[in-house]
């Protein structure tokens, strides 16, 4: 581990670039009304994080950037968040998802030809959940018949984040149906830009279109782009959905910690002064702040056990449950202190934590944390089972 000088240099360091860079008017160009602007600033945002080496931290050492310590991805994480910089929304499944499936499960032709284009801005979707294989995701249909030196697919995916702006996707394809549902599945690399990929933005009742559907039809993936083994990529999808938990949680709770003064200015009247809210207010917020510095606790516990190669089976599971519960209750107070103005402020910033400034767009928006990154369910059955060691669920 790093000695507690170096880190204070490199948060030093990160504090200066930021002042120096980080661009004053992002928010206003990522309004969710101007979807243009949004994509510009991300890519003007990502190529400086880039070029400093703060964007891949997380990456092997023979990467820009790459091969620092874990505990230095933890500051530089909590420094951006603190420094209020954009969060990564759009290269999101390229820097995680699709890098760290590539590095551990790729082959070495897939990481020469994609990893360099990931930094010079290639942006990635992820093709897991369909219609009807959501949070049960090993159920999914989209079938793969193999022709030759090619996989020739057919079906539908959903809620794909941003895919209707990516070049590649991550896509499970079905192609064995005669065993257990978790076997005959296949993980391929897909060109968004092939023939056959229809995308479709979805819209929310948010007026934001952060998913997509992704229409398939008879698309033709080379073989060269299976990942892993044929009918084993089961496996190969729990590498890239694992990678989004820890450091991801982490930037994400500072940016709740960071906004926990919101609902004090909205509860005081517009200033910072405790004293003037009532005491039944008081409590609410207290308790929303000592779940918020026990969840900083967690997982200062689970980065100091990643470090030391102690983290358990479940431990994430126990995290991404508890920040999900979080979120929702956090941005449940601010809406319902902010009173009938919360209901028809329609503002919001794309790309933002809970800076948005919109608390009826964070509180609808927080509920795809019970989902995302495997639902709610998903983590109490990993929790009970292999935490608690409590009996198996029969399966049907």
């Amino acid at each position: 581990m790093e000695e507690p000088g170096s880190i204070d240099a490199l948060r030093g360091e990160i504090r200066q670039w930021l002042a120096a860079n980080l661009p004053a008017d992002w928010r206003e160009r990522q309004r969710g009304d101007d979807i243009p602007s949004f994509l510009t600033m991300q890519k003007e945002w990502f190529a400086k994080l880039v070029e400093a080496g703060y964007a891949t931290p997380h990456w092997p050492k023979e990467w820009p950037g790459g091969g620092r310590p874990l505990a230095e991805q933890i500051a530089i994480f909590e420094e951006l968040a603190r420094g209020g910089a954009p969060r990564m929304s759009l290269f999101f499944v390229s820097l995680y998802h699709a890098a760290m499936t590539l590095c551990e499960c790729g082959t070495e032709a897939q990481r020469a030809k994609h990893l360099p284009a990931i930094l010079k801005g290639e942006i990635w979707c992820q093709g897991f959940s369909e219609p009807g294989a959501g949070s049960d995701l090993a159920a999914l249909r989209t079938r793969a018949v193999r022709k030759g030196d090619h996989y020739v697919v057919s079906g539908q995916k959903i809620w794909s984040t941003l895919g209707q702006f990516a070049d590649q996707c991550l896509l499970l394809v079905r192609t064995d149906s005669s065993g257990p549902k978790q076997a005959g599945i296949t993980f391929l690399l897909m060109d968004m830009k092939s023939k056959g990929v229809d995308v479709r933005p979805i819209k929310q009742i948010t007026g934001d279109e952060e998913f997509a559907e992704i229409f398939l039809d008879e698309v033709e993936i080379p073989v060269e782009n299976l990942v892993g083994v044929e009918n084993e990529g089961w496996k190969v999808a729990q590498v890239t959905l694992s990678s989004e938990r820890g450091l991801t949680l982490v930037e994400l709770t500072e940016r709740m910690g960071l906004s926990l003064w919101r609902l004090v200015e909205i509860a005081s009247g517009g200033g910072r002064d405790f004293s003037a809210i009532d005491i039944g207010t008081r409590r609410e917020i207290v308790g929303i702040a000592s779940r918020i510095e026990a969840l900083r606790a967690m997982l200062a516990t689970l980065m100091a056990n990643r470090i030391a190669g102690r983290e358990a089976v479940g431990d994430a599971s126990i995290l991404k449950l508890a920040y999900s519960r979080l979120s929702r209750d956090f941005t449940a107070l601010g809406l319902r202190l902010g009173g009938t103005a919360s209901l028809c402020d329609t503002h919001y910033t794309l790309g933002a934590g809970y800076e948005t400034g919109n608390w009826m767009f964070d509180f609808m928006n927080s509920y795809q944390y019970n989902i995302a990154g495997g639902s709610n369910e998903v983590q109490r059955n990993i929790i009970s089972e292999r935490v608690l060691k409590m009996p198996r669920e029969k399966l049907a």
